[in-house]
C-alpha cells in the first residue's frame, strides 16, 4: 500500500463500518467516514477523534448517485485520487423466504448491491489514479451457495434471510466480474477486488447476538483493504482464509 492512504468507508457511522474506519486510520489512512445520516456520522467521527484517530465524516447515500458523486468529487478536489474503498454498507430485511415482498426484495437489492455499483462506478476515476487501488465488498458467509445448500449453522435464523443472502450472493458476483473486467484493462489491472465475510458478529444487524465481535469482524476486511501487490483479486475471504463460493 501507498503510504497514508486515503480511504473511504461507506455506512461508516456504527459497527463494523465505524471499526473498519477505526482500524485503518490505526494502520496510518486518512479515513473517510461516510454514513447516510450526517449528524450520526459527525458524531461517531468525533467518538473515533476522541480515541485518537480523526476520521473525515461525509454524508454518503449509496441509493442517492449525487450524494456519492458530490463524495467523489470532494475526494478528487482534496486529494487527486482514492486508494481504498470498503463497500460496507448494507441492510438487511428479516423475513420467512415465502412471505418475503418484491418490495422487501428491492430495498435489499436498492442498498447491497446497486448501491455497490454506483460507489464503484463513481469512484473508479479516482482509484485508478492510486498506485495501489484496493476495493473490499463487504459480504456474508450466508451467500455461499455451496454452504447454504450443504445446511451450514451460520448462527441467527436461516429462515429469514432469503432478501439478505440472496443480495450478498449477488454482490459476490459483482467481485467476480469487476476482478475479471479489471484484469481485461490496462488502466484499471492494478486494482485488487475481494469480498470479504466477517462472520456472525454482534451489530445492530444480527440484534448484538453475534458470536464475533466488531474488531473480530472487521480484521478481515482492514487486511483486504491493505493488501500487498503479490496479495489475491477476485475472491471471497474470512479471516482464516478463502470462503466457498
Amino acid at each position: 500500500m501507498t503510504a497514508h492512504p486515503v480511504a473511504l468507508v461507506t455506512g461508516a457511522n456504527k459497527g463494523l463500518g465505524k471499526e473498519t474506519a477505526r482500524q485503518l486510520a490505526a494502520r496510518g489512512a486518512t479515513v473517510v467516514l461516510a454514513s447516510r445520516d450526517a449528524e450520526r456520522g459527525e458524531a461517531a467521527a468525533a467518538e473515533l477523534a476522541a480515541a485518537g484517530t480523526k476520521p473525515i465524516p461525509v454524508r454518503l447515500d449509496v441509493t442517492d448517485a449525487d450524494s456519492v458523486q458530490e463524495v467523489a468529487d470532494a475526494l478528487d478536489a482534496e486529494y487527486g485520487r482514492l486508494d481504498v474503498l470498503v463497500n460496507n454498507a448494507g441492510t438487511v430485511i428479516d423475513q420467512r423466504a415465502e412471505r418475503t415482498t418484491t418490495a422487501e426484495m428491492r430495498q435489499n437489492y436498492e442498498v447491497n448491491v446497486f448501491g455497490v455499483v454506483t460507489v464503484i462506478h463513481a469512484m473508479l476515476p479516482l482509484l485508478s489514479k492510486s498506485a495501489a487501488p484496493r476495493i473490499v465488498n463487504v459480504s456474508s458467509t450466508t451467500a455461499s451457495l455451496s454452504l447454504t445448500s450443504g445446511g451450514t449453522d451460520f448462527g441467527g435464523d436461516a429462515d429469514l434471510r432469503m432478501a439478505y443472502s440472496s443480495s450478498k450472493a449477488a454482490l459476490n458476483m459483482l467481485t467476480i466480474q469487476y476482478a475479471k473486467a479489471f484484469g481485461d484493462s490496462d488502466a484499471l489491472s492494478h486494482i485488487k477486488i475481494n469480498s470479504a465475510t466477517p462472520g456472525y458478529t454482534a451489530t445492530d444487524m444480527t440484534n448484538h447476538r453475534g458470536t464475533r465481535t466488531v474488531a473480530e469482524g472487521a480484521r478481515v476486511i482492514v487486511d483486504l483493504a491493505t493488501l500487498t501487490d503479490d496479495g489475491p483479486t477476485g475472491g471471497f475471504f474470512n479471516d482464516q482464509g478463502i470462503v466457498p463460493w
